[in-house]
């Protein structure tokens, strides 16, 4: 064989290698990934609340990716691999679902977790795609098939009895930010009783920093931070080697003047940034949960 035979054989092997190369599997960016632009944002917006709603109640996770094609791979080789990447549902109880829908190809697939496949069986998935999705993905209602289906596989989650939900990590409830509020009731009595104590028994400066690592403990065990714990620990350490009974004798004129100083109970701020509340209407941040598939689930087509 020629050298241009040859090259040319070998860039004919190339080109039909790149042509049948598995379609890559996208990033997850929110419950709903929509490449083919089939669903407004506002829809998108619509059922990706619907989603977060049935995580923050049950626990479950829920997604639907929308692509063009899966070709070469069958949807159910494609639907597969895009649940295993993608991890959606809770680790170790795997109650997670995934909506594929292959637009250009005419194909869906329901794909459903080990720990969903008591309530959403392969004959209940598939009945779900055949008697509820289809007959509106014919009609050209692609919104209106994946609402349905998606209403019809909250439905059946609800029923299941499954671990409730996390708490949220949120710190909206108000923590007790008056340990580190030299003036409270707390504050000065652990000062003048404990600390007392404590420097009798090991001197002003070792009994100082006892106290104030007992405070540090009990901050970082309530509010689960080691920043504030040092903090508290350390505002604590100094007052109570500083504490003498003629600083009791002060209290009300330095109470008068502790709005200058800067005190204030339940106002403080720590550095760093790790405390937030409430929520962001944005579904960037969802990531799957851990959760494991094993091929349970149906597939169709319109």
């Amino acid at each position: 064989m020629s050298k241009a035979a040859a090259f040319v054989l070998a860039l004919f092997l190339c080109w039909a290698g790149a042509a049948r190369a598995d379609v890559a599997v996208p990033p997850l960016t929110g419950r709903v990934v929509d490449l083919t632009g089939t669903l407004s944002s506002d829809q998108i917006a619509t059922q990706t609340q619907r989603l977060k709603d049935l995580e923050k109640q049950k626990g479950s996770q829920v997604a639907v990716l929308i692509v063009p094609t899966t070709q070469p791979e069958t949807i159910e080789q494609y639907s597969i691999r895009v649940a295993e990447a993608w991890k959606i549902g809770r680790k170790k109880i795997d109650d997670g679902a995934l909506l594929v829908v292959a637009k250009d190809d005419h194909k869906l697939r329901i794909e459903v977790g080990y720990g969903l496949e008591g309530a959403l069986t392969d004959v209940t998935a598939r009945r779900i795609i055949d008697e509820v999705i289809v007959p509106q993905f014919r009609v050209g209602d692609f919104n209106g098939g994946i609402n349905a289906g998606i209403t019809r596989i909250i439905g059946l989650i609800d029923g299941e009895p499954l671990p409730k939900p996390a708490p949220e990590a949120s710190h909206s409830s108000d923590p007790p930010w008056w340990l580190l509020n030299p003036f409270n009731p707390f504050t000065i009595i652990f000062v003048f009783v404990v600390g007392g104590i404590s420097r009798s028994l090991l001197g002003r400066l070792a009994g100082s920093v006892l106290a104030g690592g007992v405070i540090a403990a009990l901050v970082w065990f309530l509010l689960g931070s080691i920043a504030i714990g040092v903090l508290a620990g350390g505002i604590i350490s100094v007052l109570t080697f500083l504490a003498d009974p003629g600083w009791m004798g002060n209290q009300n004129s330095i109470r008068g003047s502790r709005g200058r100083d800067g005190w204030s109970g339940g106002s403080y701020s720590g550095g760093g940034g790790g405390w937030s509340s409430g929520s962001s209407s944005s579904d960037s941040g969802f990531s799957g949960g851990g959760g494991s598939f094993g091929g349970g689930g149906a597939s169709g087509s319109w």
